[in-house]
């Protein structure tokens, strides 16, 4: 069952300002024995009213902090809603979306589109030890690349180039030297589409540099596990940096997503990334899916962010996801250990 960002219980790091007070406590009755039954004399009752009255005051003071602290969400749920378009945590295994927030909607995904250019060439090519030129139209205009007009370079090297440098010649390598050329190839991507159920995705170009390429964070997410549990994407895509040769000079790349580079080893130990793939054009903003893995169960989720509002913040909000998503875990982890204790008991 869908839940609203209303029940996401991570404060956003974008936000800056969500205090978490404690709430008050329901109170009960507290028995006595009858050995505590005495008289109460007149400077104990005065000394109990004081203490009465102060305990009152103490509560409205706790109720106006909690109020307080109520807004204080409401004020980082409304700035995540100004620093991101969308976004969703979806399990692959059973379907269900456990969070989401305008993942329905359909916007630009910018370079997600490579996971499916990817797919399809290996869907479609059976050696990639193959070689292909890079011609000029490869790389005119092409905003992000490594490569030049002349590069020799492997189906394998471009594969490489696309996940993990999001390499947009790459991609148009891997699109004109298919079956067909490029408008076929893109017509095998949408058709791939329809065929995993990604309603809401259409593809206009296999690099992503075209705002027509559009899906939902739902799709994105779908997706993501999908190429992700093909070990030939997924390890590619878990790489923090590769090397490729072309004959006449070594190009080095490192992997556009912070969660597998290896610069921030804190983040790096804190995820354990199965798949993973980034993506920007201004249209789009920055986006970012990934397949992560919790480290209680070994279960899967997929978490996709699209539309954030810098680089920073898309790595941000999916740190909190997970977060969010490993205390839940950890929660039903533990419940589920006692009620084994409490079974086992003789």
């Amino acid at each position: 069952m869908r839940r609203s960002s209303r029940h996401w219980l991570a404060g956003s790091l974008t936000a800056l300002i969500a205090f978490f007070l404690p709430f008050e406590a329901a109170g009960g009755a507290v028995p006595v024995s009858e050995s505590s039954l005495r008289p109460v004399t007149g400077t104990e009752t005065e000394v109990t009213r004081k203490k009465g009255t102060r305990t009152k005051r103490m509560s409205a003071a706790q109720r106006a902090r909690a109020r307080r602290a109520r807004a204080a969400r409401l004020r980082a749920e409304a700035a995540r809603r100004q620093w991101l378009e969308a976004a969703i945590i979806y399990d692959p295994v059973t379907g269900e979306v456990v969070w989401e927030e305008n993942s329905q909607d359909k916007r630009s995904i910018a370079s997600i589109t490579k996971v499916m250019t990817v797919a399809v060439v290996l869907e479609e090519s059976s050696d990639l030890s193959t070689r292909v030129i890079v011609q000029r139209r490869d790389v005119y205009r092409a905003n992000h690349t490594y490569l030049r007009a002349g590069d020799r370079v492997t189906l394998q090297d471009l594969l490489h180039l696309a996940l993990i440098a999001s390499d947009n010649a790459a991609a148009r390598v891997l699109a004109r030297t298919s079956p067909g050329g490029p408008t076929a190839f893109v017509r095998r991507m949408n058709a791939r589409a329809l065929e995993l159920g990604l309603e809401s995705t259409t593809y206009a170009d296999p690099s992503g540099l075209d705002s027509a390429n559009v899906s939902s964070a739902y799709d994105m997410a779908r997706l993501i596990a999908f190429a992700a549990s093909d070990e030939r994407i997924a390890e590619i895509m878990r790489k923090p940096s590769h090397t490729v040769h072309t004959g006449r000079r070594t190009i080095n790349f490192n992997n556009t997503n912070q969660f597998v580079r290896g610069t921030n080893p804190h983040v790096q130990a804190s995820l354990d990334v199965r798949g993973a793939k980034t993506g920007f054009i201004s249209q789009a903003g920055y986006c970012l899916a990934s397949l992560l893995q919790l480290p209680q169960t070994g279960q899967q989720y997929a978490i996709v962010v699209l539309g954030a509002r810098s680089s920073a913040v898309r790595f941000m909000e999916t740190q909190h996801l997970f977060n969010w998503l490993k205390g839940r875990a950890s929660e039903a982890f533990a419940g589920a250990t006692d009620a084994t204790a409490v079974a086992a008991a003789p």
